[in-house]
């Protein structure tokens, strides 16, 4: 594979202030602002390693600093190419495991996401029964995942017993114009006990409720969320010479509602 140079160092954009306000019908019960020095170890922690993650994808997760970190108010995550214990590039999986977990609401995140062919930054909650019921028992809620390969294209999808992988229950929304990678866009779902429900920047775009399930409704219980940018898999395909590295998603906040 032929490998772009690496690109000069940019500063991180400092996104456009986004004030903690009052959402008519909704109560704030948990956010996060990225406005400390690090990543708030009472939220956050991490998965580590390689092996695919069931996708066959290429990087190798770890908590260092170079793929994530606190800058200008923002969460980076960054995917590099670099050889790192046997895997050709690294990144960062964060997510809330045993420390912040949900049942309903709306949760929702400020971020840019990465660009590129083999790219596949994320936005999702696991129930919490993860560790005990494995996927796809504990049940998946993508509240945005992008592939590089399609610029201008976000997914919401759930997945669960009977409509997992490639049979998970998906839509989308196409930008009229730019690609996601330009600017920061706001990517939410709002949950309830028999409708989910996807929106960006506002607009909804996919609804699911029981009766559009092939299988068992499994959203009735806590989640976890989950921030990630993987690099190749089945879905996205994998870099070629058109990718460049380093890749970064720019997280402004992540943000969980309950109506009032």
């Amino acid at each position: 594979m032929n490998v772009t140079p690496t690109p000069a160092a940019t500063p991180t954009p400092v996104p456009t202030p986004t004030p903690i306000g009052y959402r008519q019908g909704w109560e704030l019960i948990w956010h996060d602002e990225f406005d400390g020095p690090d990543i708030n170890p009472a939220n956050w922690t991490y998965d580590l390693g390689g092996g695919g993650w069931g996708n066959n994808e290429r990087q190798y997760y770890t908590n260092r600093p170079e793929n994530a970190r606190i800058e200008n108010g923002l969460l980076v995550i960054e995917a590099r190419q670099e050889s790192y214990r046997g895997w050709p590039y690294t990144s960062a999986r964060l997510k809330t495991l045993g420390l912040q977990e949900f049942t309903y609401g709306r949760i929702e995140a400020r971020l840019k996401a990465p660009y590129g062919q083999g790219i596949w930054p994320a936005f999702w909650a696991l129930g919490n029964n993860f560790p005990q019921a494995g996927w796809p028992v504990c049940g998946e809620i993508d509240i945005m995942e992008h592939i590089g390969k399609e610029p201008p294209n976000v997914y919401g999808t759930v997945h669960g017993p009977g409509y997992s992988g490639s049979a998970g229950l998906s839509s989308h929304y196409t930008l009229p114009a730019g690609r996601f990678s330009d600017d920061f866009h706001v990517l939410a779902v709002e949950w309830e006990s028999e409708r989910i429900r996807w929106f960006m920047d506002g607009h909804l775009y996919h609804t699911i409720t029981p009766a559009d399930l092939p299988g068992e409704w499994v959203f009735d219980h806590p989640f976890f969320l989950l921030l990630n940018v993987a690099v190749g898999g089945y879905w996205p395909g994998y870099p070629d010479d058109t990718t460049v590295f380093p890749q970064v998603m720019l997280v402004d906040y992540v943000r969980v509602y309950q109506p009032t």
